[in-house]
């Protein structure tokens, strides 16, 4: 389940972060840019990998370390790219949102690690 709602947010989220590079680039303002890239890598890509590890191992998607880790990568993933974009567009002063996303995706990669040693057949 929880690898479902991963894959799910992931694709919403790297379409919202698809048509705002669209945007940047009609409007020739690439200010935004780095809240861009860590939205669709960090928002998109790494939820939509971490919900199919999830699907293809049922045994880590059942886990409630694997929903910790991925209610707070969901979370995390959002706030840090929007942080970015704060600070991108007001300043340093409201760096606590991206300092703050930036760490619970670290946490919930730490967890993911976690799941993945627990569960994988190395």
């Amino acid at each position: 389940m929880i690898g479902s709602l991963m894959m799910c947010v992931s694709v919403v989220v790297l379409l919202f972060g698809m048509l705002a590079g669209i945007a940047m680039g009609i409007q020739h303002d690439f200010t935004l840019g780095p809240a861009h890239a860590h939205l669709n890598l960090v928002g998109g890509v790494l939820l939509f990998l971490f919900g199919l590890y999830y699907r293809l191992v049922p045994a880590a998607g059942s886990m409630l370390l694997a929903k910790i880790q991925g209610s707070l990568h969901i979370a995390g993933g959002i706030l840090f790219p929007v942080g970015v974009a704060m600070v991108l567009l007001k300043g340093p002063s409201l760096e606590a949102a991206a300092i703050t996303g930036a760490l619970m995706v670290i946490v919930a990669m730490a967890l993911f690690a976690i799941v993945v040693f627990r569960t994988s057949r190395a």
